[in-house]
């Protein structure tokens, strides 16, 4: 009994002891055990599950899609997700039919070589002049067949508008999806938009000095302008709007590059490309843009771009995994011309592998891999383009070295 009692009374005294040196220890360094230790394997699923931003930078197969490969042809398939896209068809009325030629022209001459066949398609028209103002409630984001980035469909909030200029097809910048909004600026910038703005030929979003200013009560100070080119540019600098060059910071991304004031967007409209604006010329005629090789050329500030990236940028790495799918999509095959006869080809004939040790040609003739054909810029010849500024890099340059 008397045993018994000597436990208990050691036992708690073990306890307080072990008490009053943890309440000591936590005042000391309470930032230790204010939760208990995990390990690794302990960590709650919250915890496992990566963000959406580490998601996206994985270098993972997430961002595509492949196939167990139960047939050769779909051993190396590989297809971008684009879990977004609308699954029906397109709003007919925006669409017209391919008819398709073979490569042929009028006289039924090969003019296009490897063209032929494919399925069945139907044209997406694309609005490329964007001129109607105002905004544009984005439906929904489709896929095109016509071209390798995706297009949105968008519907204007005007409703005295006629039915084939409320609903149009754009190319869908990366990031855009349904709900979003998107206007066009192509005919400037609405007065009272942003108090203070005054944007004319002029002034072309610059600051205005006192001197030069004309003394009226409606004359921007230089810090009244600025403040109201910053309001301005928060408001239309967003992905999906069209918006002139001479109102677009250097700096920012762009893509839907018209060359011409009244004319439609031709420059970076492939999938995952992108321009960039260097800067604008203090004559305010011209502005620098940086194209997706790498040159750069002046264009004229009133010409009009659309912000932001195009869509669809995994593209690049897709994998058909099979012949048949590029004859799906009306692609035939490509022979080599060692491969042909003498008559048909500079590099066809002789025995065995062998070309008789020629320069590169083209099935015409021409000089291929390295002969330059087009000298632009300042230094070209007669009738080369003046308006640009750098080519693009080139060997070396190009390479980094």
């Amino acid at each position: 009994m008397l045993s018994s009692r000597c436990l208990l009374r050691s036992a708690f005294t073990a306890l307080s002891v072990a008490g009053s040196a943890s309440s000591s220890s936590t005042s000391i360094l309470p930032h230790v055990l204010t939760r208990a230790r995990q390990y690794a394997t302990e960590a709650t699923l919250s915890q496992q599950s990566p963000s959406e931003v580490n998601a996206a930078l994985a270098r993972t197969s997430v961002l595509y899609k492949t196939y167990k490969p139960v047939t050769p042809g779909i051993r190396h398939l590989k297809r971008p997700l684009s879990p977004h896209l609308y699954q029906g068809r397109p709003l007919r009325e925006l669409t017209v039919a391919l008819r398709k030629r073979g490569g042929r022209n009028n006289h039924g001459h090969i003019t296009v070589r490897h063209r032929g066949g494919g399925h069945k398609q139907r044209i997406r028209i694309i609005d490329f002049m964007r001129m109607e103002p105002g905004p544009c409630d984005v439906v929904r984001i489709e896929y095109d067949p016509g071209r390798s980035a995706h297009i949105a469909l968008i519907k204007n909030r005007n409703s005295e508008l006629s039915g084939d200029k409320i609903w149009s097809y754009i190319l869908a910048p990366d990031t855009l999806r349904a709900g979003d909004v998107v206007q066009s600026f192509r005919q400037g910038i609405p007065p009272g938009l942003v108090p203070g703005f005054e944007d004319s030929k002029g002034v072309r979003g610059k600051i205005l000095n006192k001197q030069e200013a004309e003394p009226s009560s409606q004359t921007q100070t230089a810090s009244t302008a600025s403040l109201a080119l910053g309001v301005l540019r928060a408001i239309i600098i967003k992905p999906g709007n069209v918006v002139p060059l001479r109102l677009i910071p250097p700096g920012t991304i762009i893509h839907n590059i018209a060359l011409n004031p009244q004319g439609r967007a031709i420059l970076v409209r492939s999938a995952g490309t992108f321009g960039q604006v260097v800067e604008h010329e203090e004559s305010g005629k011209y502005s620098h843009v940086r194209l997706q090789s790498g040159e750069v050329r002046q264009v004229l500030q009133d010409c009009v771009a659309t912000v932001g990236k195009v869509s669809n940028p995994l593209w690049k790495n897709r994998n058909l995994g099979k012949a048949g799918r590029s004859r799906w999509l009306g692609r035939r095959p490509h022979v080599r011309g060692m491969a042909m006869n003498r008559c048909d080809h500079p590099h066809g004939g002789g025995r065995g592998k062998s070309k008789g040790n020629k320069q590169p040609r083209s099935i015409w003739g021409w000089l291929a891999k390295g002969k330059r054909t087009r000298k632009p810029g300042p230094k070209g010849p007669k009738n080369s383009n003046k308006m640009v500024i750098r080519e693009r890099p080139r060997g070396k340059e190009k390479r980094g070295l």
